[in-house]
């Protein structure tokens, strides 16, 4: 039987990155707080699924008030 091999850290980032993407595209536009809480994900993972996504121009962060909004481009 053989196993599959391990999920690299990269892979993990990219994984989540498509799943915030996802998350963002049904709730709109969300808060840096909610949608970590909602991805239920380590924050420092979100973050650089985030990271990835604005690198490939998919994402918008904004600041309202005392919140980050994040939205889908």
């Amino acid at each position: 039987m053989e196993t599959a091999p391990p999920i690299t850290f990269v892979q993990e980032i990219g994984e989540t990155a498509g799943l915030v993407w996802n998350l963002l595209d049904k709730s709109g536009p969300t808060t840096l707080t909610k949608l970590v809480k909602t991805a239920d994900k380590p924050r420092d993972l979100v973050m650089q699924a985030l990271g990835w996504l604005a690198r490939e121009e998919k994402i918008e962060i904004h600041e309202e008030r005392r919140s980050r909004i994040v939205s889908l481009r």
